[in-house]
């Protein structure tokens, strides 16, 4: 069974940068799809960012997100530059072992705890 362990998360000014971080133990990622997601108070658990061989992202954050990964250290990435007060939530990894781009949380097996993004105006 997979683990998911995020980090990076913290307090910004607008239009500053962050780099999430999302450790995984127990099994390899490897040719599974990961995610990052994110839910502010009172808000749906939304999909921010997607990676399997190539990348999905919300319309929110194009340009200004880069989910990346690296298989040998069981680990992917995600890049926030350009940093607004409403990317404010807690982001979580997501890990799905079929692959696939998937937008809702349901289609995923595995997700770590999360991690506090909040950014200041």
């Amino acid at each position: 069974q997979i683990q998911l362990v995020e980090s990076g998360g913290g307090l910004v000014q607008a239009g500053g940068s962050l780099e999430l971080s999302c450790a995984a133990s127990g099994r390899s990622i490897g040719g599974s799809t990961m995610a990052w997601f994110r839910q502010a108070p009172g808000q749906e658990r939304e999909i921010v960012a997607a990676i399997t061989m190539s990348t999905y992202y919300t319309a929110s954050v194009k340009g200004r997100f880069t989910i990346s990964r690296d298989n040998d250290k069981n680990t992917v990435y995600l890049q926030m530059t350009s940093l607004r007060p409403e990317d404010t939530a807690a982001y979580y990894c997501a890990f799905r072992a079929g692959g696939g781009f998937y937008t809702t949380p349901r289609w995923y097996d595995a997700w770590g705890q999360g991690t506090q993004v909040t950014v200041s105006s």
